[in-house]
């Protein structure tokens, strides 16, 4: 199988009897074999979801899309058709912490997880050296009240500069202005240090310390208006008890963030995550 062959097809309808076997029919009247096959109805929104990797399309690219429009009519399809081997284009947004950086550009450069890293943008410099020795383009844009709608536009032009595909806020500690939302709708993966949609906002650690819980946890979700209550792609958690201080569970809690964003960013990057509405079908 040549990698230029290869592909993911992912699909979004209203559920009715004969997607599936309509899919499957045109793929393999095009020549193609399916590698991989998820789907999920949900039964009841009356949503169809399916991602398809197929590979061996030899024909011509436009004619076999343009023939699955058609399909895609008939059944009042949202589809997208992407190269398998295609490495979206990442921007790495992080504040004064580094641990959730330090391990996607350990991720990165050891190719476990295949993206193209365009930049590091931070409102800091503490971790300009750490970007610097991967020989990653670091961007400080310092934020403060006074200068939030400068900062943010400066970040605009370096997104649409590096054409970024993807901007992970990996401990970026700003809140997102609703511009940046609405221009970056499902492009924007945040992780946040806590099992949401428990202990939103600032110090939630320290909320789940005054709380008395069991388990901390952490959450990776796209980007909205609404502060930490976008779409959720991924979350874990770990047990504590009542001897852990708060600073002892944010040291646990480090660990869950990392691997919960490197789960969450990887089922992004493998367009396994379908948004709809404020939830996701993630075909993981």
């Amino acid at each position: 199988m040549g990698a230029q062959k290869a592909f993911v097809l992912t699909i979004r309808c209203p559920d009715r009897v004969g997607i599936v076997a309509a899919v499957s029919s045109y793929l393999a009247e095009s020549g193609c074999l399916i590698t991989e096959a998820n789907h999920h109805a949900d039964q009841v929104q009356g949503q169809f979801f399916m991602r398809n990797e197929i590979a061996d399309l030899d024909g011509d690219l436009a004619a076999f899309k343009a023939g699955f429009q058609a399909l895609a009519d008939r059944f009042d399809m949202t589809w997208t058709l992407r190269p398998k081997q295609d490495k979206k284009k990442v921007i790495i947004m992080v504040s004064k912490q580094g641990h959730c950086l330090a391990d996607l550009l350990y991720r990165w450069s050891s190719g476990e997880l295949p993206f193209e890293l365009v930049a590091v943008i931070s409102n800091h410099t503490d971790q300009s050296s750490l970007v610097a020795w991967h020989d990653i383009p670091f961007v400080h844009i310092p934020v403060s009240p006074d200068n939030k709608p400068q900062a943010f536009e400066e970040m605009v032009n370096w997104i649409e500069h590096y054409q970024a595909d993807t901007i992970v806020l990996a401990r970026y500690m700003q809140i997102i202005p609703p511009e940046l939302c609405e221009r970056y709708p499902g492009r924007i993966i945040n992780i946040h240090h806590s099992f949401l949609p428990s202990f939103i906002g600032a110090k939630p650690y320290h909320q789940a310390y005054e709380r008395g819980v069991k388990l901390i946890g952490a959450t990776c979700h796209y980007v909205t208006q609404e502060l930490d209550a976008g779409p959720i792609i991924e979350q874990d958690v770990a047990r504590i008890s009542h001897s852990e201080s708060a600073p002892e569970m944010v040291v646990i809690g480090k660990d869950v963030e990392k691997a919960v964003l490197a789960r969450g960013l990887k089922y992004h990057l493998e367009d396994r995550v379908i948004i709809y509405g404020n939830k996701t079908v993630v075909f993981a």
